[in-house]
């Protein structure tokens, strides 16, 4: 027996590779990007792994692979859904060959995305069978499951782990032989493969027969379960049922309950289900984000006119956005049961309030440098300045002040064009990163070229995809396989979609880099400035910058006007931190006095 220490990522990658995955794609994002990496790193050679330019694509190239018999497994964040939604939805009314798990993992809260959804939904949507774990170990064998129902269904299926499965950490048995899934390779037909419009109805049929198979079967899927016997129930999915579990340990030996568990929300276990009601008057449903489960307990109740109260988000019962806790299910489970919660220990006096920390960018970042040097070139004039997803989404925090609007990935390119068919008078500026540019800004230079929109866009590349931890793209030179790759030139894609006006700087020289920014606004048409310089978790530091506490007057302006995390204020001087410069030397360029000395500034 092999027992390992595994988050809960790492668990799903490694319960892909024991199912015999044969093609891994995908796109970085917090929560789900350690299982793609688990993968690679633990690649025993027969796995073809990338991170492909979007969702979307990586969607579409695992569902190539699935077509000659390949296992494949696509990963993304719920936000990353939305990319791929579109092929998605087609691939379910084709149908695949191999197994084809796509995995979205759902950031409740949200701690890092734009949005809570709940990924549950899209399954009922485009009639996907939706895997639902409840702790790591559970995901590892859960994933292996998931590839064996899409084979034998021919269909895709979605595998949702929520932030806190993807991120626990737990002790799991992998031992075991691992699957050896050998393709048959493609066999053509268009009957199977080309959707046409009669082959989606015929096809909708067919999944409207599966859904009623699904649920039936699901009924006795092995992860979907009922424990206790009682009048009051309890029906829980996901890390939910986890936390219901650790305090129902807690009650009194012999308090009566039922507890429903819940792995596959769709197609929804009916069967199951009406066990469970049969035997209770009052349910409390517990589960991230969205009513799902309560939703198909009262439409059981409702269909087969059974006389239970259904209580959770949809009456008020339990929270309708954020993430689930202990301390909130616990709450929620002891009011519902009516008992008096057990006393703890002799209350403690309670701990000091921690320090507010805001997001900032790392010091030494070159999106500073970029941000810094727009805003002073743009002094006194109309401008506005959107953003994008990513790293310098904190742009938009003081002092820099220098993001107006960020709504999805690429939408700063096209969302300046709205703004300026409106306002021609301002001068309307995108930011988008390298990464970011290739997932989706590409489109919309093209639709600005295209259609004369006059923006002017700010190519922040630092070489990496940084937010979510270092990952290559195309710009990069190198694949996930580790393959020295051909790197895609942005500023040949610009040239050749017809930006007419490209330039490249270092934003560490401010005075070039804001020249390059007044040329660009002052350019009739789209315009383009691409700021490189590597982040710092790329790049090695340089020698350290210093205050001279004689030359510095107190003035505050490094302080003020770059926010850098390094530079604070004591004793009436501005002093730098040395573990963390990294002596980008901004700092010193923008200080009136010549008090920052060191780095390269001097040299």
């Amino acid at each position: 027996m092999a027992r390992e220490l595994l988050m809960g990522n790492a668990a799903i990658g490694l319960g892909a590779i024991k199912a015999g995955v044969n093609l891994v794609s995908g796109y970085p994002g917090t929560p789900s990007t350690e299982i793609l990496e688990t993968i690679a790193r633990e690649n025993p050679g027969d796995i073809y792994v990338e991170w492909s330019v979007n969702e979307k694509t990586a969607l579409e190239v695992a569902a190539g692979a699935s077509y000659t018999g390949a296992r494949s497994m696509v990963t993304m964040k719920q936000v990353g859904l939305n990319v791929a939604s579109d092929p998605l939805m087609s691939l379910n009314y084709l149908s695949v060959k191999g197994g084809m798990v796509v995995v979205v993992a759902d950031d409740p809260g949200p701690i890092s995305s734009q949005t809570e959804q709940d990924t549950r939904h899209f399954g009922e949507y485009a009639k996907i069978p939706v895997f639902d774990p409840s702790s790591p170990e559970e995901a590892y064998e859960m994933i292996q499951d998931a590839f064996s129902w899409s084979e034998r269904f021919h269909r895709p299926v979605i595998f949702r782990p929520t932030t806190r499965i993807c991120h626990a950490c737990a002790d799991i048995d992998t031992s075991g032989q691992r699957y050896q899934n050998r393709p048959e390779g493609f066999v053509k037909d268009s009957g199977k493969w080309v959707i046409f419009p009669r082959t989606a109805y015929l096809n909708h049929l067919k999944l409207e027969e599966q859904k009623e198979t699904l649920s039936e079967e699901f009924s006795s899927y092995r992860f979907n379960t009922i424990t206790g016997k009682g009048r009051l129930g309890i029906a829980a999915g996901g890390v939910s049922y986890q936390y219901a579990q650790e305090v129902l340990s807690s009650l009194p030996a012999g308090t009566p309950y039922s507890l429903l568990k819940i792995a596959t929300p769709t197609p929804f276990p009916e069967k199951l289900g009406l066990e469970f009601l049969n035997g209770v008057t009052d349910v409390l449903c517990l589960e991230e984000l969205d009513p799902v489960i309560e939703t198909n307990l009262l439409l059981l109740c409702g269909k087969h006119h059974l006389p239970v109260n259904i209580h959770g988000k949809l009456d008020g019962t339990a929270s309708k956005a954020g993430e689930s806790s202990v301390e909130a299910i616990a709450q929620s489970i002891y009011r519902f049961l009516q008992i008096r919660r057990p006393e703890t220990s002799a209350p403690r006096e309670a701990p000091p309030s921690l320090p507010i920390r805001p997001p900032v960018l790392c010091a030494g970042c070159p999106h500073r440098a970029s941000f810094y040097a727009v805003k002073q070139a743009m002094k006194g004039k109309k401008a506005v300045f959107s953003g994008d997803i990513g790293c310098y989404t904190l742009g938009n925090a003081q002092p820099l002040d220098m993001v107006d609007t960020c709504l999805c990935m690429g939408a700063d390119v096209t969302v300046a064009q709205g703004l300026h068919r409106m306002e021609p008078d301002a001068i309307n500026f995108s930011f988008i990163g390298d990464s970011t540019f290739f997932h989706t800004g590409i489109p919309g230079v093209i639709n600005a070229v295209y259609n004369q929109t006059e923006i002017k866009l700010m190519v922040l590349d630092n070489s990496t995809t940084a937010m979510t931890g270092s990952q290559p793209h195309p710009g990069t030179g190198q694949t996930m396989m580790g393959e020295i790759s051909e790197k895609v030139s942005i500023e040949a894609v610009l040239k050749a979609i017809g930006v007419q006006f490209v330039e490249i700087c270092s934003p560490f020289d401010l005075a070039k880099a804001q020249e390059a920014v007044k040329r660009a606004a002052e350019h009739k048409g789209v315009a383009a400035v691409i700021f490189r310089a590597p982040c710092i978790t790329v790049s090695k530091p340089l020698p350290l910058l210093t205050v001279n506490s004689h030359k510095c007057t107190g003035c505050k302006r490094c302080i003020k006007e770059l926010g850098c995390p390094a530079i604070s204020y004591s004793g009436h001087k501005a002093v730098i931190e040395p573990s963390m410069c990294y002596g980008c030397t901004i700092c010193a360029q923008v200080c009136p006095f010549g008090a920052i000395e060191g780095g390269s500034c001097n040299e």
